[in-house]
């Protein structure tokens, strides 16, 4: 189960870094993103699952779920969310300026070397 979970962990970071590095803004974005979910799931799986155990230490129970790394993952899922949000519209709003969705703002085939 720990090698499928880092496969996972690594095929998203993977391909997070893969689209991050790319030269349009919404791959960016989509990079990103995966890197956050790669992230979470990393600071998720690192908190170890337990299963019909209480979240809280009480008196004469001895064994229970350690509430951090949830209450870490949903955090980091509201603050992806509104960033991701943010960038999208950043990225929409340098579009409608400068008429591309390069990151550099130059979109001419002539000046990124790409081929149509």
């Amino acid at each position: 189960m720990e090698v499928l979970i880092a496969l996972i962990i690594a095929t998203l970071a993977g391909a997070g870094i893969f689209l991050a590095l790319k030269a349009r803004t919404y791959p960016v974005v989509l990079g990103l993103t995966m890197l956050a979910y790669a992230v979470n799931l990393f600071l998720f799986v690192m908190g170890r699952l337990h299963v019909n155990m209480p979240p809280v230490l009480r008196d004469g129970i001895e064994a229970y779920a350690d509430p951090l790394p949830q209450a870490l993952v949903l955090t980091a899922i509201v603050i992806s969310f509104g960033m991701t949000a943010f960038v999208i519209v950043l990225a929409l709003r340098a579009q409608h300026e400068l008429g591309n969705d390069h990151v550099d703002g130059t979109g001419s085939p002539q000046t990124t070397g790409e081929v149509q």
